[in-house]
């Protein structure tokens, strides 16, 4: 089973910039994953995918509404994933998860393994 610990979550104000991060207890890429990336759920809207990234980091894709803003990498020595936030929106605020599963065509085929948030707040 593998586990998901996101950290990097807070409080600022518009215009201002968050880096998330996700440690995962074990490589994802050897735990039958092919992707990984970020969702965000905000209260009273549906959840959504903000990003992802193939193995090698070839392949990314981003929700329209942050393309341009954000940016996800990830440290495969580490078993880290990152999601570099800029220019946030108040709009942007909801809890993030870290989320490892299998990705095509730039899509989520499955996702098998969630961490348990971390909360964004972005001010006006």
């Amino acid at each position: 089973q593998v586990q998901l610990t996101e950290s990097g979550g807070g409080s600022v104000q518009a215009g201002g910039s968050l880096r998330l991060s996700c440690l995962a207890s074990q490589d994802p890429y050897n735990s039958g994953s092919n992707c990984v990336g970020w969702f965000r759920q905000a209260p009273g809207k549906e959840r959504e995918g903000v990003a992802h990234i193939d193995r090698l980091g070839n392949t990314q894709h981003y929700a329209d509404s942050v393309k341009g803003r954000f940016t996800i990498s990830q440290d495969n020595a580490k078993n880290a994933m990152y999601l570099q936030m800029n220019n946030l929106e108040p709009e942007d605020s909801a809890v993030y998860y870290c989320v490892h599963g299998d990705c095509y065509a730039g899509s989520w085929l499955s996702m098998d393994y969630w961490g348990n948030g971390t909360l964004v707040t972005i001010s006006s």
